[in-house]
């Protein structure tokens, strides 16, 4: 109720009589429920009054301030007889997003119309998304990706393959791929070939004008993997709280460092993939492939403290929420967020400033451990054995086991 949550008592008599007088208590019970605080909540009704207030006195009414909040909130003129200070305007804007939003969840207001998607602009994309997404796997992430590019390719080009040429092509991959560094170019020339080969397959085109699109030198395995030592990864676990948020990021360490999970399949995680049961976690990987994988007691025992005594009660399937209102499942990037807090809290300078490298961490140790490549690629879930075999690297130890003379030359 209001009287919980906003501390003046003018503002809720005020707030009372305004003309949001009816939807103002349910507004202030919605706002507790996705997970505002008290004084976030006190806030936002304070600038909720004050963009009424210098609303009224202009003479419009409640209906177009809440239909033209935008107009009434950035274009505005000052108001001089407005009895308090003159309002934030983008907290005016903010409250009352958030209030129009609360009103069309309730069904008060109808909702805007979505702007249309690339795949609705263009016909031809919706139904390259929908011959990947059988034919190949992808999922909607990896999509969204090869969309956002076609999209301009059809824009440049037109939407009639028959018409492309391969000079028309090739420039445009080469000019699109300019502007980013190796490895986002890599992504360009692999969202069109695979448009152009969809094309192909289709008979939109002529077969094999992929092969026109010229590729960059791939140096993936010509490193060393950069991975933390295991001292310095127990002491980014150590370093979440027992208590509150560091519940959930000690959970979300574990899952990281312990089983190797993507940031993206962290995210994902959901309560119907944890067989508690069985001891057993089903990972939702790229493809759409899904596998299973022990559960860790450690593991476990980290996921349940923060279910029991740290999750918001947030209605959703996925496992992992965020803790600052608006609560909502954890994205990939705050994963990678979580994890960076973790190495900065911990002290520990990292070959790379993301989740990755708990991934390329528990290879290496694994492998320091007696490991075989095979068990290696196992529980990374690699689909092919070259992509194991980089981290073979880091023993150098049996490098030099295997390592064979230099032809003619006497060994050392």
């Amino acid at each position: 109720m209001l009287q919980h949550q906003l501390s003046s008592p003018t503002i809720r008599q005020r707030l009372r009589s305004g003309p949001f007088a009816e939807r103002v208590d349910g507004f202030a019970d919605w706002l507790h429920g996705h997970g505002y605080k008290r004084a976030s909540i006190d806030t936002i009704l304070r600038s909720l009054f004050d963009w009424a207030d210098a609303i009224q006195s202009t003479g419009i009414s409640a209906q177009e301030c809440l239909a033209n909040f935008t107009l009434h909130t950035t274009d505005r003129p000052a108001v001089s007889h407005v009895r308090h200070r003159h309002p934030d305007n983008k907290k005016c804007a903010a409250s009352a997003a958030l209030f129009i939003r609360y009103l069309r969840e309730l069904g008060v207001m109808p909702s805007l119309p979505s702007p249309a998607s690339p795949a609705e602009l263009w016909p031809i994309i919706g139904e390259f998304r929908a011959w990947m997404r059988q034919h190949r796997g992808l999922t909607e992430t990896t999509l969204d990706v090869y969309q956002h590019i076609i999209a301009e390719l059809v824009t440049a080009l037109g939407s009639a393959p028959r018409r492309y040429t391969t000079e028309a092509l090739r420039d445009f991959a080469l000019k699109r791929a300019r502007r980013h560094g190796i490895w986002r170019a890599k992504t360009v020339i692999v969202s069109v070939r695979a448009f152009l080969r969809y094309l192909g397959a289709t008979g939109q085109c002529p077969a094999g004008m992929e092969h026109a699109i010229p590729g960059f030198a791939s140096c993936q395995h010509s490193t060393i993997p950069r991975f933390l030592p295991t001292e310095d990864v127990e002491r980014v676990i150590d370093s979440c709280p027992a208590h509150g948020n560091g519940l959930r990021d000690k959970a979300v360490i574990l899952l990281l460092a312990r089983l190797g999970l993507r940031a993206s399949e962290v995210a994902q995680l959901r309560f119907d993939d944890l067989d508690w049961e069985q001891g057993q976690i089903v990972v939702s990987g790229k493809a759409r492939r899904q596998e299973r994988l022990p559960l860790p007691q450690a593991v476990g025992d980290a996921l349940l403290n923060y279910l029991r005594q740290s999750r918001p009660p947030l209605r959703v399937p996925e496992v992992f929420t965020t803790v600052s209102a608006p609560i909502m499942p954890l994205s990939r990037a705050a994963v990678t967020r979580i994890v960076c807090r973790a190495l900065r809290r911990a002290g520990v300078k990292a070959p790379i400033n993301g989740a990755h490298v708990l991934r390329h961490s528990v290879a290496t140790t694994m492998l320091r451990q007696g490991a075989s490549l095979a068990g290696i690629g196992a529980v990374l879930r690699h689909r092919s054995p070259r992509t194991t075999v980089h981290y073979a690297k880091v023993d150098i130890t049996l490098l030099s086991e295997i390592a064979q003379p230099w032809p003619e030359v006497s060994p050392c």
